[in-house]
């Protein structure tokens, strides 16, 4: 029987994940397909348990959030771009003998920051983090338009060396064959992405002016994750009128949104890009399982937050 016609299973792995929307999501669109595909969490808290997980692939596909990302990019055989550069993967998708690794994160993020009205053409762009959610984000706002991108830590010094490695990496990468045409019309390829990005790093202690001057603020560390995390930042570099975009969900407000919200920003949750990265997650699985995906990407996106209970704004 194929993929189609029988039983597979799909999780979530990551800790802790007790409070994630992910499997009501996935399982309304995969009913709604009339897939026999049942999505759980693999809530393991102990990264051996995390690594045998991976290495029985016993699922068609599992997404993976912190703290695992790292360790699914290990595990995977083949690797796209998205990951490569993120050095780190949150999908993995069984294909054959093959276990393929993506990143769909800085594509969720992007989509649901141009659906609150967020133009990233010419933009200035803070990300705070230097694991892989932050990379993805980096790489997914060069390519959406972004003019000027720094990357963010506690340690100036870390945040060079993560930088130059995704830069390196990303120049091997966008001049390895022939620049294919942006995916989207008002992208940027591959390449031009490349060139005509700013990339940028610093410190929180350093690089007050280009937290203050960004137009987008995001938060893609851990903090806010449990009761009484700190912003990453001193709340009051930010100023009236920029956007604050925080990863953490289903946590609360976070000190970073709260902060935000009291000067005058425009502050999201991440709620939104969990959605927008399902959409991706949901359209790569169903192509190479050989699943038919009428729903547009939009429709998708609507659906998917109206089974999360989300009421986020729609193309």
């Amino acid at each position: 029987m194929s993929t189609l016609e029988t039983v597979e299973n799909l999780y979530l792995l990551g800790h802790p994940i007790a409070h994630s929307k992910s499997p009501v999501m996935y399982n309304a669109v995969y009913g709604r397909l009339g897939l026999p595909w049942c999505y759980e969490l693999a809530d393991l808290a102990c990264e051996d348990e995390a690594r045998a997980f991976l290495a029985a692939r016993d699922f068609l596909s599992v997404n993976i959030t912190t703290p695992y990302k790292p360790h699914a990019y290990e595990a995977a055989t083949h690797k796209a771009a998205s990951a490569k550069l993120a050095r780190g993967a949150n999908l993995l998708v069984k294909h054959g003998e093959a276990l393929l690794a993506y990143n769909t994160d800085g594509q969720g993020c992007v989509a649901f920051l141009e659906r609150t009205g967020f133009d990233f053409a010419g933009a200035s762009v803070a990300v705070c983090g230097t694991g892989p959610t932050a990379l993805a984000i980096v790489h997914a706002t060069a390519l959406a338009g972004a003019d000027e991108i720094v990357l963010l830590g506690r340690d100036k010094q870390r945040c060079r060396a993560v930088l130059e490695t995704y830069v390196r990496d990303f120049g091997t990468l966008a001049h390895a064959t022939i620049d294919l045409p942006a995916a989207d019309d008002g992208r940027r390829s591959f390449r031009e992405a490349f060139e005509d990005t700013a990339f940028k790093f610093g410190s929180y202690a350093t690089s007050t002016q280009a937290i203050s001057a960004a137009d987008v603020v995001v938060n893609a560390t851990p903090l806010g994750m449990r009761a009484g995390d700190p912003a990453p930042f001193d709340p009051a570099l930010f100023r009236p009128g920029q956007t604050a975009f925080d990863v953490v969900y289903g946590h609360g407000d976070t000190a970073f949104l709260a902060g935000a919200r009291d000067a005058g920003c425009c502050a999201l949750d991440g709620s939104g890009m969990l959605v927008g990265q399902a959409v991706v997650t949901a359209q790569t699985v169903c192509d190479i399982a050989g699943a038919p995906l009428a729903p547009s990407f939009d429709e998708l996106f609507a659906f998917m937050a109206d089974a999360a209970g989300f009421s986020l704004p729609v193309a």
